[in-house]
């Protein structure tokens, strides 16, 4: 009989629910225990959804991120939050963004708050975890508290539980030694702790425990292997079944050391390609359970349920009650339920599968291995004719666009001249002051600015009235940083519900749901738009307010555009032809726009690729192909323009060390970067590296509320420049500065714009 569980559930809630209690909470507009009331709920209600699988995870959930969930349990906290003695629940939120509650903080007498984790993306996703931080002094002290109260609230429920956790090899991997030691040295000690919960999960009555080890499916050097080897076999002491789970990618060379690890089952990502199966199924000992992840858990297109029938049909009568399925990953990274979806294109939304459909067409697999195909004929016609429809459906293909792809030559991606030529037009065009300050394109999304979208939307506000509205938001931007002093403005993007759906919504190829959202850190939740067909643009999408904008102002002003790369990358994308294909026909669309900016009359254009890092494969050996198609097409987008008009980019919150040269490659003339979280050691990367054209690395962290002062800025650049020369320097924010309040914005871009004065009179 096969088994069928899930790793995962998706917990900001189907309404974004735990989003809006956060937020609440933070502002200090509701209490802890209504926080934590509405966790409970929303866990039940998870549950509840995921009735008919054979095991169902606990510990899932988490208030903010189970990376710091897993650094709370194991008493990992950083020494700046270690004096603070109040809720545990104000001292994870301290660690997570800077600060708990107001109320928890005047309580403390702490207002200021502290340094925020680091974040940064969950391996390739645009999921942000809190970087566990480690020294050599580091030691663990297990606190199990909040698994154990999750794993009592399952009981009372019924619910099959099966705990899951991240796994002591990947959770040291992901961490970061603050003092550059060696994090492995650690290993002997967090193995205690993990023992310790072990034993206390299986006093519980638990049979089976979920460890969540995705490392294996990058690549290791011998040190980390011996890491696993130690690790499971000091582990299988534990009076309780480990399943390892692995998921974005195929084990490859660490085949042979995933099946020999001492445990009762192993987990696999099957979903994108089955290349791997054969050769496990050769290795794998004859008592060890093997999971199959059949259902991609990252994207939303339904599963060819007859064609993976025809492939597990052999394996379930090999493996017999060994053959567990289950989502590829965590069903995190995709929407709660399609069946909220009344305003999806009806076309579209038939071949779609949010996380309650993947879990449906888990339970029609399950019951066709058990009871054969006919028991659910149903069920795969149903499917069949949805992906025959989809193969067949003349709005996939546009023969145009194909053609523009086929001419595309290489002269479309260069620059007329060098950047040392460009620099010294753009200079006596701009006329820019050394240290020249900016911001990353958005301000704050005012509850004025969502009311006025929504009644747009909802047909109570007409054309004239959406405008007036949005003008009046651009024009305030404009007077704000006019009065802070800042030298390249920005429109502030009031018009603009996301860097990426606002673009979608205006090209052709493009569907967009209501309630698709998930979660990218903490509360912040984004709605990605699907790509289902070829993709074009039928007319200009920026101009015109960018253009009055300008009108605004005697400063230069930005125009604002999002790069193919961080289209696709923050897309669901269509699964029926390469990626690299789809990037490229964004490419040419935001071309098309960026020249239509210049046209207008705009001189500076930033075109974002926040997302360029996080498409790399998790196999260094497979990078270079990606980054060839990603970095093309940003200069295919980038690079039709005069020498006299600037060019930005940006990029946050990831490392970027190993691929500077793949930037530099990128030919833009700016580059802003996040550095604040990391202290400017993202910069390590210039000391190897002689970087050509001009950085802006972000000194101001705006996912925390805390405001940076004018001391630290100026600390800050001044690390900076011990690798950048200065005349090559921006100042700015770390990424753009629509989740926070004008109350936080004026005061720090007020110190941001002092400190680069400072730094002007001291160079």
């Amino acid at each position: 009989m096969t088994t069928i569980h899930n790793l995962g559930f998706p917990r900001i809630g189907a309404k974004r629910e735990l989003k809006f209690a956060l937020e609440s909470y933070w502002k200090g507009e509701s209490s802890r225990e209504a926080l934590k009331g509405l966790g409970a709920e929303l866990r039940k209600r998870h549950w509840d959804n995921q009735a008919g699988l054979d095991l169902v995870p606990v510990g899932d959930f988490s208030f903010y991120d189970q990376v710091l969930d897993m650094s709370f349990m194991l008493g990992n906290l950083p020494e700046r939050v270690s004096g603070f003695h109040g809720d545990v629940l104000d001292n994870y939120f301290r660690v997570a963004r800077g600060r708990s509650a107001q109320s928890a903080e005047e309580h403390h007498g702490c207002c200021g708050g502290v340094a925020a984790g680091e974040m940064t993306k969950w391996f390739d996703t645009n999921y942000h975890y809190i970087v566990p931080e480690f020294t050599a002094a580091t030691t663990f002290k297990l606190d199990a508290s909040r698994l154990l109260e999750q794993l009592a609230e399952a009981k009372q429920h019924g619910v099959k539980a099966k705990p899951v956790i991240v796994g002591p090899v990947t959770y040291l991997a992901l961490g970061k030694a603050k003092d550059n030691s060696n994090k492995l040295a650690l290993l002997p000690d967090l193995l205690v702790a993990y023992s310790q919960l072990l034993d206390t999960l299986a006093a519980e009555g638990v049979e089976w425990v979920q460890v969540d080890e995705p490392i294996l499916v990058t690549e290791l050097d011998l040190d980390w292997q011996h890491a696993f080897n130690l690790a499971y076999h000091q582990l299988k002491a534990c009076r309780i079944k480990l399943l390892v789970a692995t998921y974005f990618g195929q084990l490859q060379d660490n085949r042979y050391l995933a099946v020999n690890l001492p445990v009762a089952g192993l987990h696999v990502d099957v979903a994108s390609s089955g290349d791997d199966i054969l050769p496990l199924l050769n290795l794998i000992p004859e008592h060890k359970v093997l999971s199959l992840g059949v259902i991609n858990g990252r994207n939303i297109w339904k599963t060819d349920l007859n064609a993976l029938l025809n492939w597990l049909e052999p394996l379930a009568e090999r493996l017999g009650d060994r053959l567990w399925l289950a989502p590829s990953c965590s069903l995190l990274h995709v929407p709660v339920d399609l069946d909220s979806e009344q305003t999806l294109d009806a076309d579209v939304k038939s071949w779609l599968a949010f996380a309650l459909q993947k879990l449906d067409e888990l339970k029609v697999l399950a019951q066709a291995l058990r009871g054969g195909r006919d028991s659910v004929k149903e069920a795969l016609a149903a499917n069949q004719a949805a992906l025959a429809a989809r193969r067949a459906s003349p709005r996939v293909t546009n023969l145009a666009v194909q053609a523009a792809i086929a001419g595309i030559d290489a002269s479309m991606g260069t620059r007329k001249s060098s950047y040392g030529k460009r620099a010294g037009e753009q200079a006596v065009l701009l006329k820019l002051p050394a240290y020249p300050t900016t911001t990353i394109g958005s301000f704050p999304q005012t509850a004025e600015i969502r009311q006025a979208r929504s009644a747009f939307k909802g047909g109570t506000l007409d054309d004239a009235g959406y405008r007036s509205a949005m003008q009046a938001e651009i024009a305030r931007s404009v007077r704000e940083q006019e009065a802070l002093g800042l030298d390249v403005l920005v429109h502030g993007e009031a018009e603009r519900n996301d860097m990426v759906e606002y673009f979608g919504e205006q090209l052709e190829g493009y569907a967009f749901s209501q309630f698709g959202w998930v979660q990218s850190y903490g509360s912040r939740c984004v709605k990605p738009p699907i790509l289902f067909g070829d993709i074009s643009r039928p007319k200009a999408m920026t101009v015109e307010w960018i253009s009055y904008a300008q009108s605004l102002t005697s400063k230069p002003m930005k125009g604002m555009l999002t790069g193919p790369v961080t289209i696709l990358n923050w897309s669901f994308v269509r699964d029926d032809q390469p990626r690299s294909a789809s990037c490229k026909q964004l490419a040419l669309a935001i071309r098309d726009e960026v020249l239509d900016l210049e046209k207008a009359g705009v001189r500076v254009i930033q075109i974002d690729e926040a997302a360029l890092r996080e498409g790399l494969p998790l196999r260094k050996a497979q990078w270079q192909e990606y980054l060839d198609w990603a970095v093309e097409s940003f200069r295919i987008t980038a690079n039709g323009v005069d020498d006299a008009t600037q060019i930005h980019t940006h990029m946050c919150y990831s490392e970027f060390n190993d691929i500077i040269a793949s930037i530099a490659d990128m030919d833009a003339d700016v580059i802003t970067i996040e550095t604040s979280r990391s202290d400017m050691e993202l910069l390590d990367a210039f000391d190897d590296f002689n970087y050509p054209n001009e950085i802006g690395p972000g000194v101001y962290d705006i996912h925390s509320p805390n405001i940076p002062t004018q001391e630290h800025i100026v600390q800050l650049m001044k690390k900076a420049a011990e690798r950048i020369p200065p005349a090559r320097l921006w100042v700015n924010p770390d990424c753009g500065l629509k989740t926070r309040q004008w109350g936080e914005v004026l005061p720090a871009l007020t110190n941001m714009v002092a400190a680069a004065k400072v730094l002007r009179q001291a160079a």
